[in-house]
């Protein structure tokens, strides 16, 4: 007689895996969950305090950088990307998060490598303040080869509805400050990749003091804590990802303004060295986040605040036009 083993599916190893992501799942637990793990769907009582509330939701991948953690076996910090890849966006919108839930599909479950990734997740939504409350895991080895596997993230928030819709509190001479990434974040992957066959760098070459695959896999800052902080003193808020600043800024403006950009007042971080006469300038702005996560667009009255209160810094302002011009 076959099996579902013998077809490649594992039944038992998945509810091994089961339980030993348990403690990593109960650690993200908010007083807002109601019961425990293992049934069909997760549940979340909705939060006190809403006038008119609305729920959002954001899902999102790593992108290629999840390659680089599969060649490496470095798989301890993309969970943590997942999670922020959905969180920074509901944000955007003025969400607060409340929960996650993860896809994790495989040729074949190893446990042990699967357990790291879920744990990086936990890790995320407690930086987020949020709780994971399910996922699935799928074993098809007729779609994946051998150590491969693919990852999707799942956040849920709440916002007040008159809050979500940023572009209306926008207004021309608001001041633009910068929210520092960790790298690359989840963005531009398959152009560092090729960049750094066509240089012939290796992932241990050293740039400054750090391993080149060290800064590559560092995880996206999540910026949660910040907008819960500061969110009285923020009109717009926009996530820095694929399309880099020219592209996702124009999100947040409403018609007939834009923004002007200062590029010698971004923090450049060191590792966008390895860019330098092999990717233009425009196609650099417009591909990864140049060291810049996240941007706030503030009122002049609160930019001091704002610096004194966070690691921001101005890079900019609102303009009348259209667009990004960065000079």
């Amino acid at each position: 007689m076959i099996t579902y083993k013998d077809a490649g599916v594992d039944i038992d190893a998945g509810n091994d895996f089961v339980n030993a992501i348990k403690p990593y799942v109960k650690s993200t637990f908010t007083p807002l969950v109601i019961g425990g793990i293992g049934s069909f769907s997760g549940a979340i009582r909705l939060p006190s305090g809403y006038k008119n509330p609305a729920i959002l939701g954001a899902t999102d991948g790593v992108g290629t950088k999840l390659r680089l953690a599969i060649d490496t076996n470095r798989l301890d910090t993309i969970g943590e990307d997942l999670v922020a890849m959905c969180v920074n966006d509901l944000i955007c919108n003025f969400a607060t998060p409340l929960f996650f839930l993860d896809y994790y599909a495989t040729a074949k479950l190893d446990i042990n490598s699967a357990q790291i990734v879920v744990q990086g997740i936990a890790n995320g939504c407690k930086k987020a303040s949020c709780a994971l409350i399910g996922g699935e895991t799928a074993e098809m080895p007729s779609m994946y080869k051998q150590n491969d596997f693919d990852l999707a993230g799942f956040a849920v928030g709440m916002a007040e509805i008159d809050e979500i819709d940023r572009t209306k509190y926008v207004k021309q001479g608001d001041v633009l400050l910068a929210l520092s990434s960790t790298g690359l974040h989840s963005n531009g992957y398959s152009l560092a990749r090729k960049v750094l066959s066509e240089k012939g760098l290796k992932f241990d070459d050293l740039i400054g003091e750090e391993r080149l695959i060290d800064l590559l896999l560092k995880p996206t800052r999540i910026y949660v804590d910040e907008f819960l902080k500061l969110k009285d003193k923020i009109n717009a808020l926009a996530h820095i990802t694929g399309g880099g600043l020219v592209e996702n800024l124009p999100r947040v403006f409403p018609n007939g303004l834009g923004a002007v950009i200062d590029k010698n007042a971004i923090k450049m971080p060191k590792m966008y060295e390895i860019f330098d006469g092999i990717v233009d300038e425009n196609e650099l702005y417009r591909t990864f986040n140049a060291g810049v996560g996240m941007v706030l667009v503030v009122s002049a009255q609160n930019e001091e605040y704002i610096i004194k209160n966070s690691d921001a810094y101005k890079i900019g302002e609102v303009v009348s036009g259209s667009g990004v011009r960065i000079v």
